[in-house]
């Protein structure tokens, strides 16, 4: 008996592979999965647990309770105004999210639009809806931002959707305001939805953030994606959120009933509490990240055959690994796999982002200083042990 081509398809993510890989053994430093050092704030630990406690064990709205929805959409009543009625939705990480929202706008033979190097599951979401990615390189002289020409040359008559995200995982990049504006000017009169992956924006340290639904005609036609786990430490809570038009909301959640179904009510009043209660904590970790950034970038302008570019936001440096590569002849996986085996230092392969990103290394710089101190140093001493640059 034959299993499905879709299952047999897809492909694991460098990430996992590398982070697995580790798994095996000791005296490791992990750079791999993006996920903050931090725990979740307390007052949503004792908010969830008190209604554990209270045997709040039962099913909820397939869109979520009210008290969430009415959150988020407080939340965002600066930007996006959503009406928690009809404009809202909560999922199953933001993960779930960006797939019940591909599902619900892209058909079969579809053309999706995302620019790369990307978070790898996007090019397993998109072929599980059946689309044809379409991929357009953001270039590193350009700090990783889009282009928008490059992104009106990639439209076609079969293009149904592009999908932003910004901040970006992997290289931090933010789209600018400006560059927003061209890109909404370029959408405003397209039959293109736009999937707008804004899980990092809380994360941002060097301008001031700027969203693509700010712009006139946008919010109309955006599905707007973001969560608790980078904002709030809430990785493990599986908790995410979608904004869009009802029509749109409406059929993501007929989709979501038949897959996860529904969230547990105490993670839900757990989010709520940290919406209201707990925005202090995500300008704590900000400004944590951002210190952790710059010692980071400063660490690798030190390393022979190494240089990034200061990531405006998340918790990624996209570290450009040509000279390195070039000189030992090793594609950016086999660096990554020999640095680890070496080491003990765990990155993930640029090709992981697509090819977009070959010649770079992903690392993650949300845990603490002094592993980042000598994770950095390790990397140094294996570079220079090559004796070559």
């Amino acid at each position: 008996m034959e299993l499905s081509k879709l299952a047999k398809g897809l492909k694991g993510s460098a990430i996992r592979e590398m982070y697995n890989q580790a798994m095996t053994m000791d005296d490791t430093i992990s750079f791999t999965v993006g996920e903050p050092d931090f725990v979740t704030p307390k007052p949503i630990i004792d908010e969830a647990c008190a209604r554990w406690e209270s045997g709040m064990t039962h099913y909820t709205p397939n869109r979520g309770l009210p008290e969430l929805l009415q959150a988020i959409a407080a939340f965002h009543a600066d930007d996006l105004s959503p009406d928690p009625d009809s404009q809202v939705m909560v999922s199953c990480g933001a993960t779930e999210a960006l797939q019940m929202a591909l599902f619900t706008l892209v058909d079969p033979g579809d053309e999706v639009i995302l620019v790369t190097p990307a978070w790898p599951n996007y090019f397993g979401q998109i072929g599980m809806v059946g689309a044809r990615l379409v991929c357009v390189p953001a270039r590193e002289e350009n700090r990783f931002v889009p282009d928008p020409d490059d992104i009106k040359a990639a439209i076609t008559p079969k293009t149904k959707a592009i999908i932003l995200n910004s901040p970006s995982n992997p290289t931090g990049a933010v789209i600018d305001r400006d560059t927003c504006k061209a890109l909404a000017d370029l959408l405003r009169g397209q039959d293109i939805y736009i999937i707008s992956d804004e899980i990092y924006s809380r994360l941002v340290y060097d301008t001031p953030y700027t969203s693509i639904t700010s712009f006139e005609g946008m919010k109309e036609k955006t599905v707007y994606i973001s969560g608790f786990s980078k904002m709030l430490a809430m990785t493990g809570w599986r908790l995410g959120y979608a904004i869009a038009a009802p029509e749109i909301i409406r059929n993501m959640t007929k989709l979501h009933e038949n897959g996860a179904s529904c969230l547990p009510a105490p993670s839900q009043l757990g989010a709520a509490c940290g919406l209201k209660h707990c925005v202090p904590e995500i300008e704590t970790m900000r400004l944590s990240y951002l210190r952790r950034r710059d010692l980071i970038c400063s660490l690798i302008h030190d390393i022979p055959g190494m240089s990034v570019q200061n990531p405006g936001g998340a918790f990624y440096a996209f570290v450009n690994v040509k000279p390195l590569a070039e000189a030992t002849g090793m594609n950016s996986r086999a660096l990554c796999m020999d640095l680890l085996k070496k080491t003990g230092v765990v990155t993930v392969p640029g090709s992981g982002f697509g090819e977009a990103g070959e010649g770079f290394i992903r690392i993650t710089y949300a845990t603490a200083e002094e592993k980042i101190r000598e994770g950095m140093s390790r990397i140094k001493g294996y570079v220079e042990g090559f004796n070559v640059l």
